[in-house]
């Protein structure tokens, strides 16, 4: 017979969710459902394709980011602008060896039954296939990539937040 009292004193373990190495993602607050993700193993950071952005400043002093966000790669003019807090101005280093400086912003998303809030910097990606780069930071401790896999999830499933 097991020691009840023993099994309710182990912390409570979950397995980090498969994703594949594309994916969609939602922004709630946002109100945007439905986002193409490539899942980077290799960049540390996240970043989100902007059309543009401004900096300004709320009621209370804070930085906050106004973001053009494109809607569509068919149609440039479906546009959605979004209000994110700034976190602070970073110098990124692209994979093509490019440094910038970009805001860090916060955004709560959905990928699959998991929400959670993450950390982004803002960026035209353009000329990139996927509209967001979703890096290891964002990716600890609640998923694990199959590489060879591609859109295991959704991102309309009822609420989980880690």
């Amino acid at each position: 017979m097991h020691d009840v009292s023993f099994a309710a004193k182990l912390p409570r373990v979950t397995m980090p969710l498969v994703i594949g190495r594309k994916e969609y993602i939602a922004f709630p607050e946002w109100n945007l459902p439905r986002l193409r993700v490539k899942v980077d193993t290799g960049a540390y950071s996240s970043a989100l394709d902007v059309a543009a952005y401004e900096l300004h400043c709320d009621d209370e002093g804070r930085p906050v980011a106004r973001l053009v966000l494109n809607l569509s790669r068919r149609d440039p003019r479906l546009q959605a602008i979004v209000y994110a807090p700034v976190l602070k101005l970073v110098h990124v280093t692209s994979s093509s060896g490019v440094r910038q400086q970009r805001p860090l912003v916060q955004a709560l998303v959905r990928l699959g039954p998991i929400e959670k809030r993450i950390r982004m910097t803002v960026t035209n990606r353009s000329c990139m296939r996927s509209r967001m780069l979703l890096g290891r930071e964002a990716l600890a401790g609640s998923f694990l990539v199959d590489a060879s896999q591609k859109y295991l999830l959704r991102s309309d499933y009822p609420e989980q937040r880690t």
